[in-house]
């Protein structure tokens, strides 16, 4: 193999698929990253058996050939020489030399029969959707999904593709986050569920465009593709919480409010919340005041926010965390918060339309 490429090409792609390299693997050939060369391309990939990403650039291709290379000491490298125009070069001995301007560097490579092969979905049935809205679809749900072990169903995120639109839903036993959004073209109708870390990586790649991505449908795994660049993912196997079940659809106590004065008062009262050991702040609601206070042993704060109140006064506590987290993802001037009782949960909807829905559950307050 013998290749040219551009410095700041190859960095890019470098870490774009160095994303996807076991961090505690027992193999060490997943710490990899195998480069092909061929038809004036150079490709790059890495995987850790559950996300696979693949990047090709352009390059001059002098000798076609493969192999597999250290992945993280590569990326490092790599990022050092972005001004440059590199060669590599791969001998008898299965080495890559890296040269670049008069320097150059011996590299050891892994024996490339050894690594798994890039799992290929050509084809079958996808969906397109713009990328912005598939960005926003993942950013406001993956905040809630679960970190623990104990339900592992729970550590993706549910989409079900329909004719025309897309919805995703995460939960973690304490908050749900739910979203639609809608589709470009769609040849299937189906559920999934996605681990969390590939749609963090996928997210990354996405930018704000409306540019239209689509995203094919296998057996077991989906595949973002991006053009130059391919995310491939098994999916999580199991069946995830009927959260249909756990929605009201009707309360007793509805309040609007103007979404960044409430979400400021609540970081400042949940400062001295997690001082304390209960790391709760209480919601009282009365009128058009809502009044935030959080307690601890070093002192206490009340925060006053002006709502618009419908239906009966209600006092209630939360972890703050769970609301701020969810606040944070919105760019709504005003929401709407729907409650029912102190140990019933609320809901956090837009004023108007149902583009969106997020549930946390309450905290018992401790007379």
């Amino acid at each position: 193999m013998k290749v040219i490429c551009d410095g700041l090409e190859l960095c890019d792609a470098a870490i774009t698929v160095n994303k996807a390299i076991g961090t505690r693997t027992t193999n060490p050939i997943l710490e990899g990253i195998k480069l092909v060369a061929e038809d004036n391309t150079l490709t790059l990939s890495a995987t850790d058996l559950e996300l696979s990403i693949e990047k090709k650039i352009k390059a001059e291709v002098r000798e076609e050939g493969e192999t597999v290379v250290p992945g993280k000491f590569f990326s490092d490298f790599i990022k050092k020489l972005t001004a440059e125009s590199i060669e590599l070069t791969l001998n008898e001995k299965n080495q890559l030399k890296i040269k670049y301007t008069d320097s150059e560097s011996i590299l050891q490579c892994y024996p490339v029969l050894e690594y798994p092969g890039f799992k290929k979905i050509e084809s079958g049935e996808y969906f397109g959707i713009e990328k912005k809205s598939f960005k926003e679809l993942i950013n406001k749900t993956l905040f809630a999904v679960a970190v623990d072990d104990s339900r592992p169903i729970l550590k993706g995120v549910l989409f079900e593709v329909e004719e025309k639109e897309i919805l995703a839903t995460a939960l973690d036993g304490y908050r749900l986050a739910h979203m639609k959004k809608e589709l470009k073209a769609s040849t299937v109708k189906t559920s999934f569920i996605v681990p969390s870390r590939s749609l963090a990586e996928i997210s990354k790649l996405l930018d704000d465009s409306e540019d239209i991505i689509n995203v094919y449908i296998q057996k077991n795994y989906i595949m973002a593709d991006f053009g130059d660049c391919k995310v491939i993912t098994r999916l999580l196997e199991g069946d995830f919480i009927n959260y249909n079940q756990i929605i009201s659809t009707s309360f007793e106590t509805v309040v609007n409010i103007n979404k960044n004065q409430f979400e400021d008062a609540l970081e400042r009262a949940s400062l001295l919340s997690k001082i304390g050991q209960n790391n709760l702040v209480k919601f009282e609601m009365s009128g058009d005041v809502l009044c935030l206070t959080s307690n601890s042993e070093i002192g206490n704060i009340k925060e006053n926010v002006n709502i618009a109140l419908h239906g009966k006064d209600l006092t209630i506590a939360f972890n703050a965390r769970y609301f701020i987290e969810a606040l944070r993802v919105l760019s709504d001037e005003f929401v709407t918060i729907n409650f029912n009782s102190p140990s019933n949960p609320c809901i956090i909807k837009p004023l108007q339309g149902d583009d969106y829905l997020f549930l946390i559950l309450p905290v018992r307050m401790i007379n």
